[in-house]
């Protein structure tokens, strides 16, 4: 399955959802879009469910491989 991955790590927060909002938008449908980051994305999670239709809820896994490193996919419909 074709991924994206992005590492926020170095970002600033307040840029970190629409750098993930454009690159979400970039993908072809099927496609997921990984994102590393200090802590779990939950209000990105809720966020992404509630606005953006092509989101694929049901298939989004986050997981902590780190204390500041957790890495999400974001399953594009």
């Amino acid at each position: 399955m074709p991924e994206t991955t992005l590492d926020l790590r170095e970002i600033p927060p307040p840029e970190r959802h629409p750098m993930i909002h454009s690159a979400f938008d970039a993908l072809d449908s099927g496609e997921t879009l990984q994102i590393v980051n200090d802590h779990e994305p939950k209000p990105l999670f809720y966020e992404m469910q509630a606005e953006v239709d092509a989101f694929d809820a049901a298939n989004y896994q986050c997981r902590q491989e780190e204390p500041q490193k957790y890495v999400a996919e974001l399953p594009k419909q």
